[in-house]
């Protein structure tokens, strides 16, 4: 940033004043609270993030320096829960992320699959099993997500970021008509919980990148040959024919 554009030393001072300014209001917002979802504490919050931005962007122009403190965006957090509280029915929001990390024993897991399928020879989607994304419509197709997740190795997957949403619902939607549009018109302040896992968060508490859900998994991906040479021994889910 050149010299003309950055802040004064006052402007950073009168940045470090409006973060005490909300410091106390945040304090007195919280010590007089109505509730645990406080539209006022909610309120504060966000205006103690806004004035403590503003600062840090600041404190960098001119001093090169940054704060200690890490305070959540006030665009990802979620709004005091506004819905019924006992709900008639919830809905569960599920986002998984995956790198094909080894697009091989993916494709040769769905073989797998489309020859158990096809005993009397191969059938009409053995193209789809030699392309990455035929191969995974056929494995997600045949397996459970939950199933994926634990074996995801298995099948040559990499987990990214996921998140869990659990939102309340006045009554259970009608069948059929949410699946074209699953994720919208989603209410936040129905949000009744929310799980997030992230590399981010790994990182922060100094993990080597394992987030640690391996335990449990029915098969792990070294068991496989590394030259992918399948045989009958190694362990498969049975299929279901009536999936």
């Amino acid at each position: 940033m050149s010299d003309a554009a950055q802040p004064t030393a006052a402007e950073v001072r009168a940045a470090a004043e409006a973060v005490k300014t909300a410091l106390d209001r945040h304090l007195a917002a919280v010590e007089r609270r109505s509730g645990e979802d406080d539209p006022a504490v909610y309120e504060a919050f966000n205006q103690l993030a806004a004035a403590a931005e503003v600062y840090d962007e600041l404190l960098y122009d001119r001093y090169d320096e940054v704060t200690p403190f890490e305070i959540p965006g006030t665009e990802d957090s979620l709004p005091p829960y506004a819905g019924p509280e006992e709900p008639n029915a919830i809905s569960v929001l599920i986002r998984r992320d995956y790198a094909v990390a080894e697009p091989q024993r993916l494709l040769a897991q769905a073989q797998r699959v489309e020859a158990a399928e096809y005993d009397d020879g191969p059938g009409a989607d053995q193209d789809a099993a030699g392309t990455i994304h035929g191969a995974l419509g056929i494995l997600f197709g045949e397996f459970e997500p939950d199933e994926i997740a634990s074996r995801h190795k298995e099948f040559g997957l990499e987990e990214g970021d996921s998140t869990l949403w659990v939102t309340a619902a006045d009554e259970q939607a009608e069948p059929g008509e949410w699946l074209e549009a699953p994720f919208e018109g989603v209410d936040p302040q129905r949000v009744v919980c929310r799980f997030d896992v992230s590399a981010v968060f790994d990182d922060e508490d100094g993990d080597d990148g394992d987030d640690g859900e391996d335990t449990g998994r029915s098969v792990d991906a070294d068991e496989l040959d590394d030259d992918l040479d399948l045989d009958e021994d190694e362990d498969l889910e049975p299929l279901d024919a009536e999936r």
